[in-house]
């Protein structure tokens, strides 16, 4: 079973979305499973305080290194083995690829910061490797351990109903998806591409692949620079 720990001030956050849809389901049924700590039950005076003043003086509130590491440790004992993350936007971009490689391991162990960040001496007595999902500063981690939850649990075997889900999405090839289309034929006087409903997987498949690669190149120039460089070195050319 693949697990989930987080660390986080507002346990009630969770599993929030996570319990409905694939990954309520998946929930239910034991594929996954998810528990909270609350810093503040590893506090040890009277306000239950988690957080003080930051060392050097400024605005705002720093959250303290020993009450969190005493959460860490209940979360995950000794010999788990699981990664050890905090969301934070100075962490390393969250990609498609160490997503795959989360969701095939154990599970993950996951902090959630607040206020003006986390004492730094954390990071190195915990082992945490920092996380962004985007560049942006939200009020707390949550949201964006959600967001990292979310797309590993939906990666996990039995999740998703098509075996090929997982594969032939944005990100899994180093492009972004091709457009999709449905029923009705025609929407307000625009139709299907006819290439769609030709019948030719392998022209459709020609089509798809020309789609992804002029989303990509319009949309993520760093994507599409990625993707050419290991071609023939001529990432800067065809970008």
């Amino acid at each position: 079973m693949w697990r989930a720990g987080i660390v986080t001030l507002f346990p009630e956050m969770f599993p929030g979305p996570l319990g409905l849809s694939l990954a309520g389901r998946a929930l239910g049924a034991g594929t996954w499973a998810l528990e909270t700590v609350d810093p503040r039950d590893h506090a040890t005076d009277r306000h239950r305080s988690v957080d003080d003043t930051p060392a050097g003086g400024g605005p705002g509130m720093v959250m303290r290194v020993d009450v969190l590491a005493r959460a860490i440790d209940a979360a995950a004992p000794a010999g788990d083995g699981r990664p050890r993350l905090v969301m934070t936007p100075r962490g390393r971009p969250l990609t498609q690829a160490r997503v795959r490689e989360l969701a095939a391991g154990e599970g993950v162990v996951v902090v959630c910061g607040r206020f003006e960040g986390i004492d730094e001496r954390l990071m190195a007595a915990r082992g945490l490797e920092e996380v962004s999902v985007a560049d942006v500063v939200l009020s707390g981690g949550e949201i964006g351990a959600l967001l990292l939850l979310d797309a590993c649990v939906r990666l996990l075997p039995g999740v998703m109903g098509h075996p090929d889900s997982g594969t032939e999405e944005s990100f899994s090839a180093g492009l972004l998806e091709y457009p999709q289309y449905t029923r009705p034929a025609l929407f307000e006087g625009v139709g299907i591409p006819e290439v769609l409903t030709s019948g030719d997987h392998a022209r459709v498949a020609r089509w798809r692949r020309a789609q992804a690669e002029a989303a990509t190149r319009e949309r993520r120039p760093d994507l599409w620079a990625a993707h050419c460089a290991p071609h023939d070195g001529s990432a800067t050319e065809k970008a």
